[in-house]
């Protein structure tokens, strides 16, 4: 059995977001996680000037199933080895020195966003995007990157997918979306008002929704059927924490899609073969005319 992990980060990118009891909670056990975990709900909400309710309406807030759900994950969190956090780059760094730091922030992402995915939400992401008749993603900006990666891997598989960059492109096919359609809206920040209004049209449609957000609480994740969680990564000076957000969303894409992959192993690989095939036909056909 896996080990869980991530309460701890979990804890502290929520803690300036959650109410001043939920605060006072989170704040404790930040400070003592090795006691908390030892602790019942009511033990905590004593030690922490609030109550063991306080205590249970923290793990609702931290999409947790229960207080144990919870201190399983601290405990995973304080068996880990020690690790560098993110670094930024310093004046006339050399160039090795910047290799080392970016790998370890890319590393660190990833290893942190795989603690904050949900095995339960992904596998209903999972099981909506099988049935789908169509797939539509939805990113501004650098986020739209990710929605073409993703639109890229499912259409190799035969599912029918869209990424929309253009607003009212995207309104138009959300429109005429039904139970039969899954809709992704994808926004580091969570906070993308277009990102958030398409998500509120594809409910109102009956489509099935998906959000992949930094970890939180959101307007964009709010609209959600299912949300899926990124590593809240810091914005270092030079934005390295930009590139650390975009590695995250397509190494979440990347499992999404394995995961209907290996669900459909016989079809995807069938499915690959062809388009691979398809893809060197046209390369050759291509080369052909060139030399001629």
């Amino acid at each position: 059995m896996s080990v869980m992990n991530g309460g701890l980060i979990m804890l502290s990118e929520m803690l300036s977001k959650l109410p001043p009891s939920e605060s006072k909670i989170a704040s404790y056990i930040l400070q003592h996680p090795q006691e908390a975990i030892s602790l019942t709900a009511n033990e905590l909400g004593r030690r922490s000037n609030t109550s063991g309710a306080a205590v249970i309406r923290l793990c609702k807030s931290l999409d947790l199933k229960s207080f144990q759900d919870l201190k399983l994950r601290i405990a995973g969190d304080l068996h880990k080895t020690e690790e560098h956090g993110f670094r930024d780059i310093e004046p006339k760094e050399s160039i090795s020195s910047i290799i080392e730091k970016m790998t370890n922030n890319s590393i660190h992402t990833i290893r942190e966003t795989s603690e904050l995915l949900s095995n339960d939400e992904l596998t209903k992401a999972v099981n909506a995007i099988q049935r789908a008749k169509t797939i539509h993603f939805f990113g501004v900006g650098a986020s739209n990157i990710i929605a073409k990666d993703a639109q890229q891997k499912f259409l190799r598989i035969n599912k029918y997918a869209n990424a929309f960059s253009d607003l009212h492109l995207a309104a138009t096919a959300i429109a005429n979306t039904g139970s039969d359609d899954v809709v992704v809206g994808i926004s580091f920040s969570g906070q993308t008002q277009e990102v958030a209004k398409l998500l509120e049209l594809a409910k109102h449609k009956g489509a099935v929704t998906i959000s992949l957000t930094k970890y939180g609480s959101s307007i964009v994740s709010n609209q959600a059927d299912y949300r899926l969680y990124t590593s809240a990564t810091k914005e270092p000076t030079f934005r390295s924490g930009a590139t650390s957000s975009r590695i995250a969303q397509l190494h979440v894409i990347d499992i999404l899609f394995m995961c209907v992959a290996s669900q459909e192993y016989e079809e995807t690989v069938k499915h690959l073969d062809e388009t691979r095939e398809a893809i060197d036909f046209i390369a050759k056909n291509h080369n052909s005319r060139t030399k001629g």
